[in-house]
């Protein structure tokens, strides 16, 4: 039996057909009625400041009114004495010298633990232990940056010079642990922040790291050059009979799992995605884990409540780059807006968009 046709001349169901004669101006809608929030026109000779800009920018459109919530749910972040913050960082960001940013949001308490990759930790380090990045010359051919040692990310330059003395001053830092120690990626991270400061760098991201003995967590700490310098040195010290030193990521997890249990509120800042997100998101998930399979004796219910994302990366990838806040409440990672959370997601680069944020951001708090 065929299912009977939709009758075109009946309208579809629940919609009420509205009279083909035009109505009054008056019954039309104006926005205020329903609660709206009007936009204004964004009047850039009336901005003093980076926070007024910013300000204005809430009222527009597109990915400016997103940057312009950002920057009032970070101000509500940063004024939650009970919230734990924690910023999450991918890409190239230190090598595009944005490195300093997280520095200062360490320094000023914006963010109280660092999920990253380990590239970018490395890249880091050696700008942070005096080297120098370059331009890249178009005219150069990447072969011809091979043989002479440069090595091309994007437009910009790291020597293979940097990278052998950042080896350098790992090899220093490794040589203070006993064989057969056992750290955490977080723990190493600070050893390596209290070397660099002995040699008298005191501005970077690992040296104000330990300087507020925040925690560095770089979850894919072997795809990293700093990985790399480990392996190596266990390579030599096993040819002279040592133990070498094992670098357990699991420690990581039990310490970052601890510190957000504690906390009464959550708020993570992330630039980009990829596994430094996903890693420090899925405590919520570890967190209902944890209490189901130990019956209760371990785990608790954990949920970011503010959220704050930078990204270009479109939704329909499928990547976790670009995966909205929306699919990850349904994944137990945060507070639905609903239930009170706060979500900004800025769909930009990161080196445009983060300097203005932070700037207008420690303006409004008074700390610049």
């Amino acid at each position: 039996m065929h299912p009977s046709k939709p009758d075109p001349s009946k309208p579809p169901h629940g919609h009420t057909p509205q009279s083909t004669a035009a109505r009054p101006i008056e019954e039309l809608a104006d926005g205020f009625s329903h609660n709206f929030k009007p936009l204004s026109p964004l009047d850039v000779t009336r901005t003093r400041t980076v926070s007024d800009l910013l300000d204005a920018m809430s009222r527009t459109a597109f990915s400016g009114r997103s940057l312009g919530e950002a920057a009032e749910i970070m101000v509500q972040m940063a004024g939650d004495t009970k919230c734990l913050v924690i910023g999450t960082f991918s890409g190239a960001m230190t090598i595009a010298k944005q490195g300093l940013m997280i520095a200062e949001m360490i320094d000023q308490g914006l963010i109280h633990a660092v999920v990253s990759t380990g590239a970018l930790m490395c890249h880091g380090l050696i700008e942070q232990s005096g080297h120098t990045h370059f331009r890249h010359d178009p005219n150069w051919s990447d072969e011809k940056l091979y043989d002479a040692g440069y090595c091309r990310v994007y437009d910009t330059l790291e020597l293979e010079r940097n990278l052998e003395e950042a080896a350098a001053i790992m090899e220093r830092v490794l040589a203070e642990i006993p064989d057969g120690s056992t750290l955490g990626s977080h723990e190493l991270n600070w050893r390596i922040g209290e070397q660099v400061l002995r040699q008298g760098q005191s501005r970077g991201i690992l040296q104000s790291a330990f300087q507020k003995q925040v925690p560095v967590y770089v979850p894919g700490f072997t795809d990293s050059e700093l990985g790399l310098d480990v392996y190596c040195h266990n390579i030599l010290a096993h040819e002279a009979g040592r133990k070498g030193i094992h670098v357990d990521l699991l420690r990581d997890i039990d310490d970052y799992y601890q510190r957000c249990a504690g906390a009464e509120r959550l708020g993570i800042f992330t630039i980009g995605g990829g596994v430094p997100r996903n890693w420090a998101q899925q405590v919520g998930p570890l967190g209902e884990i944890l209490e189901r399979r130990t019956d209760g004796r371990h785990g608790k219910y954990i949920r970011f409540h503010y959220a704050i994302r930078i990204c270009p990366e479109p939704v329909h990838w499928g990547g976790l780059s670009g995966c909205t806040y929306s699919e990850g409440v349904s994944w137990g990672k945060f507070v639905s807006e609903k239930e009170g959370g706060r979500h900004a997601e800025v769909y930009a680069d990161a080196t445009v968009a983060w300097p203005i944020l932070l700037r207008g951001v420690l303006e409004r708090l008074g700390r610049v």
